[in-house]
Order: C-alpha cells, then sequence, then structure tokens
C-alpha cells in the first residue's frame, strides 16, 4: 500500500475543502437559527438533567447524551489539543473554540434530525442517525448516500476511532506509566468491553451514564489544580492564545513558530476530530432519546461540543500552555504529560494515564453503538450479533497492530463519513428551522398557561 498516496488523499481530505465545508454548514445553520448556541444555551445546560421522558424511544436523554460523550470525549481530548498547539503554537486553541462554537449549531441540527427521522428495528429497538434523516427526510433517491455513510461509519468503529487508536493508547500509557504488560493489559480491556458491548445500548448507557460525568468532574479537578498551581501565568496564556491566533507564534525553545494558517487549520481539524460536531457520529445516539420534540433532544445533544471543547480541550490547552510545556519538543501525549508532571512532579503521570485510560475505554464503547447502527443499516438486525463478536475480536487484537497504514486509512475514512452528514443538513436545513420554531412556539404556549391568574380574576373567581 503506497503510504505517500495514501498521506496525500489524507492531508487533502482533511486540508481546506472539508474544514470549509464542515465550518460553512456550522455558520449557514448558527445564522439560520438566529444565533441559537448563545441565547438557548442556558436552557440546553437545564434540559441535560430535566429533560422530560415524554416520547417513544430507548434510553433517557441524560443517558442518550453521555453514550455520545463517551465516544466524543477521548484521546483527542488530552493527544489532539496537544498536537495541534505542538504544530500550530497557541493560537490553534481559539481556532478550536470557533470550529466548536459554530459546530454546536451543527450538533444541535444532528440531534434535532436524528430525533425527527428515526425508525424502529424488527428486535423493536430506535434506529436513527444520519443514514435515516438522508432516506426518511431527503428522500428514497438518496439513499445510497445513506449507505455509504453507514459503509464509512463500520470501518471507522472496525479499524479507526472505535478500536485501534484507543486500544493503543491504553497499552501504551499503562505499559510506560504503571509498567503494565500489553498482554495484561489487551486481556482485561477485552474482557471489559465484551462485558458492556454484548449487553447493547442498555448496557453501554448505563455504563456510560456512570463514567462519563465521573471522568469529566476528575479531569476538570486534575486540570484546574494545575492551572491554580500556575495561577499567575493564566492571563497571559489566555492572551497569548487570542494574539498568536491572528499574529502567528514567535519561535520559543524548541519550538520552531507557526503562521496563522498552521494555527487556524490545525485548531479546525483537531476540534473537529474531538467534538465531532459534523462528522454524523452523534446523532446515532440522539436518536434513542426518549423524547417526543426532536429540537429538545437538538439542544442537548449540543451541550455535548460545548462540555468537550469549550471546557475539556480549553482545560488540556491551557495547562500545556501555562506549563510552558509547549516550547520544548515533546508532542502528543508525551507533551500534555510534561504539562501535567511540572505541577505534580511525583503523581502528574499517573493522573494522565487514568484519564487517558477512562476516556479511551468510554470512546470504544460509544464507537461500538455506532458501528453496530450503521451495519443494522446495512444488513439488518441478524448482522448485529456477529458484528459484536468482530468489534471484540478486533479489540483483542488492536494492541499488537501498529500498521502505519491502518491510522491513514481510519482518518480517511473518518473524514469521508462527514460528507454525506453535511449535504444532509444543509438540504434538510429548513426542517430544522421550522421544528426549532415548532418546539419555542409549545415551549411559550406552555408558560402563558402556568402563569398564575391576575389578583382580581382570582378574587372573583373567573
Amino acid at each position: 500500500m503506497d503510504m505517500e498516496l495514501l498521506s496525500a488523499v489524507d492531508s487533502f481530505l482533511w486540508g481546506p475543502p472539508l474544514l470549509i465545508l464542515l465550518v460553512g454548514t456550522g455558520i449557514l445553520l448558527t445564522v439560520r437559527l438566529g444565533f441559537l448556541q448563545v441565547f438557548r444555551l442556558k436552557k440546553a445546560l437545564g434540559l441535560i438533567f430535566s429533560a422530560k421522558e415524554s416520547g417513544e424511544g430507548d434510553i433517557n436523554s441524560f443517558k442518550a447524551l453521555c453514550t455520545a460523550l463517551a465516544a466524543t470525549i477521548g484521546t483527542g481530548n488530552i493527544v489532539g489539543v496537544a498536537t495541534a498547539i505542538h504544530a500550530g503554537g497557541p493560537g490553534a486553541l481559539f481556532w478550536m473554540w470557533l470550529a466548536a462554537f459554530f459546530g454546536m449549531a451543527t450538533k444541535y441540527a444532528e440531534g434535532l434530525l436524528a430525533v425527527k427521522y428515526r425508525e424502529t428495528d424488527a428486535h423493536g429497538h430506535i434506529a436513527g442517525g444520519p443514514m435515516y434523516y438522508i432516506k426518511n427526510g431527503l428522500g428514497e433517491k438518496w439513499k445510497p448516500l445513506g449507505s455509504l455513510f453507514a459503509l464509512f461509519g463500520v470501518l471507522v468503529a472496525f479499524f479507526g476511532i472505535g478500536t485501534f487508536a484507543q486500544v493503543n493508547s491504553i497499552v501504551e500509557i499503562t505499559k510506560i506509566t504503571a509498567g503494565i504488560p500489553v498482554e495484561a493489559t489487551a486481556a482485561v480491556l477485552t474482557v471489559l468491553v465484551a462485558a458492556v458491548t454484548l449487553g447493547g445500548l442498555q448496557s453501554i448507557s448505563r455504563v456510560a451514564e456512570k463514567i462519563v460525568p465521573a471522568m469529566a468532574v476528575i479531569y476538570f479537578l486534575i486540570t484546574v489544580g494545575i492551572l491554580a498551581f500556575f495561577w499567575e501565568a493564566v492571563p497571559e496564556a489566555v492572551s497569548l492564545v487570542i494574539t498568536s491566533a491572528f499574529s502567528g507564534t514567535a519561535a520559543a525553545g524548541g519550538f520552531l513558530g507557526a503562521t496563522v494558517m498552521m494555527a487556524m487549520q490545525n485548531g479546525i481539524a483537531r476540534g473537529v476530530f474531538s467534538n465531532e460536531s459534523g462528522l454524523g457520529s452523534a446523532p446515532i445516539a440522539a436518536a434513542a432519546a426518549k423524547t417526543k420534540w426532536p429540537a429538545e433532544q437538538g439542544l442537548v445533544s449540543m451541550t455535548g461540543t460545548f462540555i468537550d471543547t469549550i471546557i475539556i480541550c480549553t482545560l488540556t490547552g491551557l495547562t500545556i500552555i501555562v506549563s510552558g510545556a509547549w516550547t520544548g519538543e515533546a508532542n502528543g501525549a508525551a507533551l500534555t504529560n510534561a504539562a501535567f508532571t511540572a505541577a505534580f512532579p511525583a503523581f502528574g503521570s499517573a493522573l494522565l494515564m487514568v484519564s487517558l485510560v477512562l476516556f479511551a475505554f468510554t470512546t470504544i464503547l460509544g464507537w461500538n453503538y455506532y458501528g453496530e447502527r450503521c451495519a443494522e443499516y446495512l444488513c439488518g438486525v441478524k448482522v448485529i450479533l456477529p458484528y459484536r463478536i468482530v468489534f471484540i475480536a478486533l479489540v483483542a487484537c488492536g494492541a499488537f497492530l501498529k500498521l502505519e497504514a491502518i491510522w491513514v486509512l481510519a482518518d480517511i475514512v473518518n473524514g469521508l463519513m462527514a460528507i454525506p452528514n453535511l449535504i444532509a443538513l444543509v438540504g434538510l436545513s429548513g426542517v430544522v428551522v421550522a421544528e426549532t420554531k415548532r418546539y419555542f412556539a409549545h415551549l411559550a404556549e406552555e408558560e402563558e398557561e402556568t402563569k398564575p391568574l391576575p389578583e382580581a380574576a382570582a378574587d372573583t373567581g373567573k
């Protein structure tokens, strides 16, 4: 397999064309929805815990969000942010924020359409996601585009984000930090993945509901602790992020300096890779939520991008900048590790290991479900058990595979997933706007009905 050709395809795909399409779709939806991610964020955050279980579905909205976050919050939040800053300088974090801001509107539209166009499969379970809103929303003639999305989804689950990338991250960090043999980690990981995934969505969502909030809080406390340790450097770090986003970064130490274009491309690409807004993965989990209002689940889904990038990626990025680690030679997990150990020399590496293992493990679970829904769309419910067995087998052998071509291929199919999804989002943007107006008109009506009667009217019994 010609690595040069694959790398060229990968660089082109994740270059300006796809990034423009991803951010452009977010801008279109942001404008058409009246900057909903700003004016309705408070409502969206409130719905995480208060959304009513009033419609059909397999799991509640919170579990659906946790399942989506399980797949979304992964090594990209630790390794991806470090890679972006290493290549593009602190300014990359600003462009990550920008991608996330417009990505929130994209994620909202994905969640809304997932619920609106979902179906019930032969086992009585909810099935939804881009392949369904392409077929049921754009129409039957677009069905091949949905099949293409599903095919790429299975490939990403089997050979990309879902297995090899996460498994390798886990076995490497546990071996380097704790000296645990690769074989031992691989065996334990395979048993745990099998125990959870063979139980299907109910099992995955139960585990995600417990692990995701816990790991997010743990990581939040660790990184805030590092920022508190370097508190004097925080204002300067924030200023550096903003100024270098537009002026590039001067060379410092082992860092070679970055242009504005490098900061922009790395920040947007890694941001999208981390929060998956526009890739079409999260709506597969959103479709299973118990709600009768598509827009309600859209708002809950939107918070996923906010939590993933605006909170978690920001904390990772600022710890790397305030510690000064970004000016050295380290990259990826080693760069984040340098930041952690700068504040906590005795146990920084252990804290990073725990965070990375939890992030990667939950990503495996979330992508198992995504791939399963895609496989079922292509071949029907009969494929579910064989799919799960193959997935578990790939997790088992993933620790021992380090084929460079697999990583590049995974990156390519991951990018290709986005194209059918973005076509559908643009084509159905009118439906998204109409559903949004319908939902907020319902809320206004509901609010009007619950208003107390004026005192005079109440006294006369009117």
